[in-house]
This record gives structure tokens, C-alpha cells and sequence, in this order.
């Protein structure tokens, strides 16, 4: 087994040893939660694999979800019985075996206003939605089912719902999960299977032999200014809503047809909500949830089409306003704009039916495509986060379908359902040291279960981190909840290359504080210049283009329509900007 940490030193040598001339089995554009999913897949099948990301890992839609790990309840009105199904058993994995560390157990309330017609309906909804979890689990519930209540007895679990906002409530459960953590142990898991990952690192083109079959990709290192070139006996394009462009780059003349659609969600404290427990809306449009963190609450999400430029995603007023609005309906205390410490807003990719016939092979699932865009290259679309264990599955069989025929998957099977997450395997050990762990370092219960709860059993390693650097044991002054550890680790383990990195993606301080952690730069980047190897002048630009940043959202968040946010977005460029399409080199 490889090393899993992820460092700026292991992505210089990924870089290199993906361009041997050895080349690669697979290579994977796109480090989301599909991409990170595909790499550990064919890694764990024994492949030679090369995964890249233009951005940071969960770089797009992975990060700004509404950090749920679910089987899609409304589904069920729509009779997609085997899509919830397929979910429920992503979701039970993921508790019980690949990542309980990340993937935590939510109640989450239904209200409801008529206590016998809904209720019942309702009831028989919840009813086989609970048991399609146990069937998936085999039997075995890894959650509770649900459990009715009264209005009075709904509010004893979330006291600050109006009163005329239900008559009654049922209580189920889902699962929550930090988003951006999953997609970066997923890298990290596959790295420890060999796989050869490089963040920053965007493809600009592809090679083809005479026949006009895809043989490799050039590369951009957007850190470096390098380029370089991959060989590759198949590609997977696994970029979201980046599909039409990373597909136009092979020439192709069809493939899959992705539309970006934009959801937004609002955080507030803890202490700006009553409650207990999560609350599940359905709204005119969609639904609303409003989900309890550790010291916060996020509240979402829209759901409105999105043309502007795909690498900066931003909330209107009217986006939060909406938001408020739904949320007041059902809120005693209404929230109002003093009450938010963040925003962030994210991109889905819709998958939208192929609209002319094409002579690729295709493989479709309810919720996923696979398809062969052009020879030697597929793109994986559609999807959520809860399934991406399937989706990867899929486009690793049909990569390898295409490289040695259907034959071969007999001794390539997909392993994943086996296999835990960096932090997994002995998550349940480390549990039960907490309390020896509370005492020996003189942490409350609050702070271990915070630690367990991010990097279940590598608690050990930031340990070892301390002992070695006690400085490394103490909280941050500006964010007590994280450990100055936490932010080492960033970079020493989780291929944190830029402060935007650390703040944005693992310590999120993005949107857990009303500056987005601004207050945090100095004594953040204190930690991580000595580990990247900064300069001084080097860190002043790194708090000065996250300070930018930052203004430009704010700004955004001012603007009424999608053009002006983006516009007043784009006032604040990036400290390391993806090429744009005009810059990108055409296929050979």
C-alpha cells in the first residue's frame, strides 16, 4: 500500500510518474465525489490510475451541497421505488462500513397539517422507506424507523416551529455528512491504493493515435505553469457541469448534455434555532432543509437555473431572501440577515435526455449516465452525492469493458462495498479510547467527539503532531471549535496547497463565521507557511487574495440578479484561475 497523505510533494511526484512513459490505465479528469469515487474504484481493481482536478479537490458542486447522505423520501411519490432503494443502501454502507466517521445519523421532523389523511399517507411513504433501508442492510436497522408525533410532543423536540405550522409530526431518518471531507478521504483512500492524484492540475487537450482513438491528455500545473503529457489507455470525464467543455476538447461532435442549476443555503448559530432536531419542508418547488451541526445550522436550498461562468457560483439577494422566507413559515423566531454567519452556493449538474441519436455505447441508470463520447474517452454524469459508489462502479466497468472486454471484469470485480475510508477501519477503537483520550489531554467530550468526527482513527496522528509540536495542541484563537493541529494536517495530510484551501474545504471557517474566517488568516497561515515553504511576500498574497475573495461574495450577495452577482464576482479574480476555454489547447 501506498502512502494516503496528500501533500504538495506527492502531487509533484503523481505528476511525474503519470506522465512516464509508462502512462496510465486510466486517467480521471475531475476530483469531485464521482471522479475521487472512479480513481479509488480502479485503483482498489489494481489499475494504474491518474486522477486530476483543475481546482482543489471537491472543487464544484462536492463541496457546496446540502451535506446529505440520503435516500431521496420525495422520490417515493414518484414511484422511483428501486432509485430510493439503490440510495438507501449507498447510505447504510457508508454508516456501518466506509466512512461512520464522516456519515453521522439525522432525525429530521415532517410536519404535517391535517393529523389523519397526511399522516396516514405520509406514514405509509416513511413506512417503505424504512423498510427498503433494512432490506438494503440486510436486515440489520442502521437507523430508527420512524415515530409519530403529536403537535405538542413535535414540539418538545423543536420548540421554536409555530404552532400553526403543524398538526402533528413523523420523525425519520437520514444521514449528514461533511461534504468536502468525503471527497478528499476518497483521494486519499485511492492514493493509498497507488492511485496518482494532482489537484490544480487542468487537462487542455487530448492526444489521439491515427485511427482517431483518445491515447492521453496534455496537462496544465496551474501551480507550476507547467505542461505536461499523459499516456492513457482510457479516459473518464467525470467534471460535473465542466461536461460540454472537457467533452469539446475531444472533438467530439455528441455526447452528454449537462445543465447547471444552482442551489444556495444560509448558516446560522445554533442558538438562532430551537430545536433538536433536523426539519423537513416540502415547498412549492422542491423542499427545505433545515439541518442541526455541531454549532450551527444550514438552511436550503434553491433550485434556478444558472448561465453565467461556471467557476464562481454565487448567492443573489433574492436567492437568501427566498431562503428566509420558506424558513420563517415554519420558525417561532423568524431569522433575518444579522442572524447569518454564511452563504455558499453550488452548481448541479442536470443530465438532460441525449438529444440526437448517437453510435457511442451507453449505459444509463435512473439518476446516471455512462457514455462513450468519443474512442477511448466516456463522461460519467447525473448522480448525487449519496450514490456515488454506484456511479463510480459503473464507469469503472464500462472503462474496462471498453479496454479488454466485458470478459475482463470477471477478475476486475468492484471491491468498494468492502472497503472503509482513510479513518474508518479502526474508527470503532478510537471511540471507545474518547474518554481515555478527554482525560489524558484534558479536552472536554465536545472536542474529542469533534476530532473523531473528522478524522475517526488518524485522531492518532494529530496526537503524534502534538506531542511532537504542543503549540500544535492548542485552539485557534479565532475559531476555539478547531485545533491549530487540524490546520497542519491540512497541509501535511489532505493536500491543502493554499490558505483559500484550508479555510474553504477543511477547516471551514468559510462559512461557519461571519467574516469566513478572515479574523483566523494570520494565525492560519502562521501554521502553514513553514510547511509549504512560504515567504513572507508569498503569504501576504495568499490572506490578500483570500480577503478578495471574500469581498467579491459579499458584493454578490448584494446584486438581485445571477449577471450582476457574477459580474461583481469576477471583479476579485483567483489566486490560481483555471485556463479559460479560449486558452485551452485544441485536440491533436
Amino acid at each position: 500500500m501506498s502512502s494516503s497523505a496528500l501533500t504538495a510533494a506527492s502531487r509533484e511526484r503523481a505528476l511525474r510518474a503519470m506522465c512516464d512513459d509508462a502512462g496510465v490505465d486510466l486517467l480521471v479528469v475531475g476530483g469531485g465525489v464521482t471522479g475521487a469515487g472512479i480513481a479509488l474504484d480502479a485503483a482498489a481493481r489494481g489499475l494504474r490510475v491518474a486522477v486530476v482536478e483543475a481546482q482543489d479537490w471537491a472543487g464544484g458542486t462536492s463541496a457546496w451541497s446540502s451535506k446529505l447522505i440520503h435516500g431521496g423520501l420525495r422520490y417515493l411519490y414518484n414511484f422511483d421505488i428501486a432509485l430510493v432503494a439503490e440510495a438507501l443502501r449507498e447510505r447504510g454502507l457508508l454508516l456501518d462500513r466506509t466512512a461512520p466517521h464522516l456519515v453521522k445519523p439525522q432525525p429530521f421532523l415532517w410536519p404535517l397539517k391535517n393529523p389523519v389523511i397526511e399522516r396516514t399517507y405520509s406514514a405509509v411513504g416513511v413506512g417503505m422507506y424504512d423498510v427498503l433501508a433494512q432490506i438494503g442492510a440486510r436486515g440489520r436497522r442502521v437507523v430508527p424507523g420512524q415515530k409519530h408525533y403529536s403537535r405538542e410532543g413535535a414540539k418538545e423536540l423543536f420548540p421554536g416551529m409555530k404552532d400553526d405550522a403543524l398538526a402533528g409530526a413523523i420523525r425519520f431518518y437520514d444521514a449528514r455528512v461533511d461534504d468536502a471531507r468525503l471527497v478528499i478521504d476518497l483521494v486519499r483512500t485511492a492514493a493509498g491504493f497507488g492511485a496518482l492524484a494532482a489537484s490544480r492540475t487542468q487537462v487542455t487537450g487530448f492526444t489521439k493515435d491515427a485511427d482517431g482513438t483518445v491515447t492521453g491528455a496534455s496537462l496544465r500545473d496551474l501551480e507550476g505553469g507547467r505542461d505536461y503529457a499523459v499516456k492513457a489507455r482510457y479516459v473518464v470525464l467525470a467534471t460535473g457541469v465542466w461536461t460540454d467543455r472537457t467533452q469539446q476538447l475531444t472533438g467530439a461532435e455528441h455526447g452528454l448534455e449537462v445543465l447547471a442549476s444552482k442551489g444556495i443555503h444560509i448558516v446560522v448559530p445554533r442558538e438562532a434555532i430551537d430545536g433538536t432536531t433536523g426539519i423537513f419542508v416540502r415547498t412549492e418547488k422542491s423542499v427545505l432543509f433545515i439541518i442541526p451541526w455541531e454549532r450551527y445550522w444550514i438552511i436550503g436550498t434553491t433550485d434556478t437555473p444558472w448561465t453565467e461562468g461556471l467557476e464562481h457560483p454565487v448567492a443573489t439577494a433574492e436567492d437568501i431572501d427566498y431562503v428566509l422566507e420558506h424558513a420563517n413559515e415554519v420558525l417561532t423566531n423568524p431569522l433575518g440577515r444579522a442572524d447569518i454567519i454564511g452563504v455558499y452556493a453550488g452548481l448541479r449538474p442536470l443530465l438532460q435526455p441525449k438529444a440526437k441519436d448517437s453510435a457511442t455505447s451507453t449505459k444509463v441508470s435512473r439518476e446516471h449516465t455512462v457514455s462513450e463520447v468519443a474512442p477511448g474517452v466516456c463522461a460519467i454524469a447525473g448522480g448525487k452525492l449519496t450514490t456515488y459508489r454506484v456511479m463510480a462502479e459503473d464507469a469503472v466497468d464500462f472503462a474496462i469493458s471498453q479496454i479488454d472486454g466485458k470478459d475482463a471484469l470477471k477478475d476486475r470485480p468492484c471491491l468498494t462495498e468492502k472497503i472503509p475510508l482513510v479513518g474508518a477501519a479502526r474508527y470503532a477503537g478510537a471511540v471507545a479510547n474518547g474518554p481515555r483520550i478527554a482525560r489524558e489531554r484534558g479536552w472536554d467530550a465536545e472536542r474529542v467527539d469533534h476530532l473523531l468526527g473528522r478524522y475517526g482513527d488518524e485522531i492518532a496522528q494529530l496526537l503524534e503532531m502534538i506531542d511532537a509540536d504542543p503549540s500544535l495542541g492548542q485552539p485557534l484563537a479565532g475559531a476555539p471549535a478547531y485545533l491549530r493541529a487540524e490546520v497542519a494536517f491540512a497541509v501535511t495530510h489532505e493536500g491543502a496547497l493554499h490558505l483559500e484551501d484550508v479555510l474553504r474545504k477543511r477547516v471551514r471557517l468559510d462559512y461557519e463565521m461571519r467574516d469566513r474566517g478572515a479574523a483566523c488568516l494570520p494565525e492560519i497561515a502562521s501554521i502553514v507557511q513553514p510547511l509549504l515553504g512560504w515567504s513572507d511576500a508569498q503569504t501576504e498574497r495568499e490572506i490578500a487574495a483570500y480577503r478578495d475573495r471574500v469581498a467579491g461574495e459579499l458584493a454578490a450577495e448584494q446584486q438581485a440578479t445571477d449577471a450582476s452577482a457574477a459580474a461583481a464576482r469576477e471583479q476579485h479574480p483567483d489566486l490560481v484561475p483555471m485556463l479559460s476555454p479560449e486558452r485551452h489547447v485544441q485536440p491533436l
